[in-house]
């Protein structure tokens, strides 16, 4: 039987000068903060690139790397390329690399104005002209805790970044450093080496007019703003050879940011690059990182391919290999080749997710791709100087552990799961791959938990439950849905363990007036949205009250994209409500609601709204929110829920928010009453989840895999 390939233009193998690469994937550059602090490789960085390696990507393109650590460095643990003594471990990196197939590019990087480190150090940061200052709106959304692992941006004095205006002969010299650290690249094994020219950075300060207001010929011009990056294309070939790759990543446009660069500053300045020798571009964009939405626009795009209107431009201007790069889904991928828009596509994100993405995709596996969903915990992270992390891949980051937890020579054990959320179904699927026999079952009908509903706020959730029921459907692990287990059901099943993931209970806290016909808890509303709460959907009208029972007899209720499409239209929800909770729950619900047009109110008695969320999407979410006029209050005190509305306390001020509906998105708690009754009768198991503390899905999966690896007597 012939293999069914659905993407071989992605599979297919291509070349960038004379590199020869398996396929037309590329690993784009993320920062992990896997290095050591003395700018060296760690076993936990090699390990973690040859993990993509294994997983079959085409192109490495290493981590931003600092061409004069520590100078230069915008992260505390960043990979160092100004001294010959970093050759040694770069070129363990790149045999491991190798030993898999896959090729690597060195990226040569000088932070410029976002070299933190030298922020940090006190030391005197070269920049073409001297930069305007502007405060973050990101701050104000920090809790305590990221505050302290933040930026230090006051440095060693608090007066903050001490910025030096390059002179033409430093000019020359940092030219010369980049060209240094080429030669070292090649040195180590490298196959190539991208120059870093955007996201704000020191070429791409030269390169942006917002930042380089110079009058000689490094400014003014297009061309000679340019030069700058020009003159360090032309040495790294005059140093490592001109049959050596030089890949280029330009910013194509730089967003909210006035003055910035454009469309027609990147086509200039492409053409200028691959006259002077670039063999491919990498065509990416950059924010003004002051606004925490921008992030979320470039680099970091949230629009599903929002730059490849970019590529497609640069495709047509020059003739060098195009990389594509931006939330590309594998279909708008393959097409894109296809129609010739670009030459290759880079993925950061997405092979976090999954370093066999590759591999799935030439074995026709597409089903079993483990998908990201853009949650943004991985580059938040980085925000606060921590190593980077992945919501749906706790693997990343622990590669270089000695863990059996993708393979086993275990003598088969009969374990039982209760809960197919998303901890219990990660749990189920590492324990079958190790080779034991499992089972879920599911008190509800659909499985997922509180992520289908998650799921109607934000869709990418639903990719993760998808991914997870097709895995165990390939290892064979049988769910029986509407499945109570009871302590007896259990005994009688001898399970050897069992895994209780029951998910929390979701009781609203004691607020006067919750007991009202127009105030539902996230159970209530679950119910509700589900038509699947006979209780809560008492409380609605008889008209309303008759719609939820044709959707929920016709099946429809239980379709997720079905329901989310038909929630745009009509919803058993009214124009004006209040949520009171505005942590990760509340602050997804709001947007749910406002992109339904209703208006939104949300009442946190914390200090700080979302810490649950990641930093970059709590930015993102917050600042939408705010720009379709939702009121977001912390620090409130509730006192009353009322027919009217809610009776709250702010700023010392008595207030009321009038509210037609009032939902109250807090009161999680542990539900152990399962796992305590299981333990009064010798049974093994172990609890994970939100049944012990809410996690939410970043801390359900860590969860899972960290019980597996926790259970004794299985190996």
């Amino acid at each position: 039987m012939k293999l069914q390939i659905k993407h071989p233009l992605l599979a297919a193998p291509a070349s960038i000068g004379g590199l020869e690469l398996k396929n037309k994937i590329i690993m784009a550059p993320m920062g992990s903060n896997f290095a050591g602090e003395d700018g060296h490789t760690t076993e936990q960085l090699e390990s973690y690139y040859e993990e993509r390696a294994k997983g079959g990507v085409g192109l490495i393109i290493l981590e931003t790397s600092a061409i004069t650590w520590p100078a230069g460095a915008s992260m505390p643990y960043m990979i160092g390329f100004s001294k010959d003594e970093f050759v040694s471990d770069l070129k363990s990196l790149t045999q491991r690399v190798h030993q898999h197939g896959t090729k690597i590019a060195a990226q040569l990087n000088h932070s410029g104005k976002i070299a933190q480190e030298d922020t940090i150090a006190g030391r005197p940061i070269p920049v073409p002209s001297i930069p305007k200052s502007e405060r973050s709106d990101m701050f104000g959304l920090l809790t305590q805790d990221e505050i302290m692992n933040f930026i230090k941006a006051g440095g060693p004095d608090g007066k903050g970044p001490r910025y030096h205006e390059l002179t033409i002969d430093e000019i020359k010299i940092e030219i010369d450093h980049f060209a240094q650290a080429a030669r070292r690249a090649k040195m180590a094994n490298f196959d190539a080496v991208e120059i870093h020219a955007g996201h704000g950075y020191l070429i791409s300060s030269f390169l942006s007019p917002a930042v380089n207001k110079r009058t000689d010929e490094y400014g003014g011009s297009t061309e000679n703003r340019a030069r700058f990056l020009i003159e360090v294309i032309q040495a790294i070939k005059q140093e490592v050879s001109a049959d050596f790759p030089v890949l280029v990543r330009l910013d194509a446009n730089e967003y909210r940011i006035d003055g910035g660069i454009t469309p027609q500053d990147f086509l200039v300045t492409a053409k200028l690059a691959e006259k002077a020798g670039a063999d491919a571009l990498d065509v990416s964009s950059y924010g003004n990182t002051s606004k925490g939405i921008a992030f979320t626009e470039a680099p970091l795009v949230h629009e599903p391919g929002g730059f490849l209107k970019f590529a497609r431009m640069a495709k047509e201007t020059v003739s060098i290999p195009i990389i594509a790069v931006g939330r590309i889904e594998l279909d708008v991928a393959e097409n894109g080749l296809k129609n010739k828009d670009f030459d290759f596509v880079a993925m950061g994100r997405k092979l976090l997710a999954d370093p066999g993405l590759p591999n799935k995709i030439s074995s026709g596996q597409e089903h079993l791709i483990r998908p990201c969903i853009y949650c943004y915990v991985c580059v938040s992270q980085i925000f606060i100087n921590k190593p980077m992390m992945c919501a749906v891949n706790s693997q990343l980051g622990n590669e270089f552990r000695n863990e059996k937890i993708i393979f086993s020579t275990a003598r088969q054990k009969n374990i039982l799961v209760v809960g197919a959320g998303p901890s219990g179904m990660e749990a189920a699927r590492l324990l079958a791959m190790q080779g034991h026999h499992v089972e879920i079952w599911e008190k509800e009908k659909d499985i997922g938990g509180t992520v289908r509903v998650a799921t109607l706020a934000y869709e990418p959730n639903g990719q993760l439950i998808k991914y997870l029921q097709n895995s165990l459907k390939e290892l064979k692990v049988t769910i029986k849905r509407n499945t109570l287990a009871t302590i007896e059901k259990i005994e009688s099943f001898q399970p050897d363990h069992v895994i209780v993931a029951v998910g929390a209970t979701r009781d609203a806290p004691p607020i006067l007036g919750k007991e009202l016909n127009h105030v539902f808890d996230g159970e209530q509303l679950r119910g509700l949205l589900f038509g699947s709460d006979a209780e809560a959907i008492k409380k609605l009208s008889i008209f309303q009250q008759l719609i939820l029972k044709i959707g929920r007899a016709s099946q429809l209720l239980r379709n997720v994209k079905a329901l989310t499409m038909l929630s745009k239209i009509w919803m058993p929800l009214s124009k004006n409500i209040t949520i009171i909770g505005g942590d990760l729950v509340g602050l997804e619900l709001a947007e749910f609601l406002i992109e339904r047009g209703r208006k939104v109110t949300v009442l946190e008695p914390a200090i700080s709204l979302g810490p649950n969320l990641s930093i970059v999407r709590r930015s993102r979410v917050v600042h939408l929110l705010k720009e379709h006029g939702a009121t977001l209050l912390t620090n409130v005190q509730i006192n009353e829920i009322t027919n009217a509305g809610v009776l709250y306390e702010h700023s010392g001020e008595a207030h009321l928010v009038k509210a037609d509906q009032v939902i109250i998105a807090m009161g999680a708690n542990p539900n152990l009453d399962l796992a305590n009754a299981l333990q009064t009768r010798n049974i093994h198991s172990t609890a994970i989840g939100d049944c012990t503390s809410v996690g939410y899905i970043h801390g359900a999966i860590a969860d899972a895999r960290n019980a597996v690896l926790g259970i004794e007597g299985l190996d």
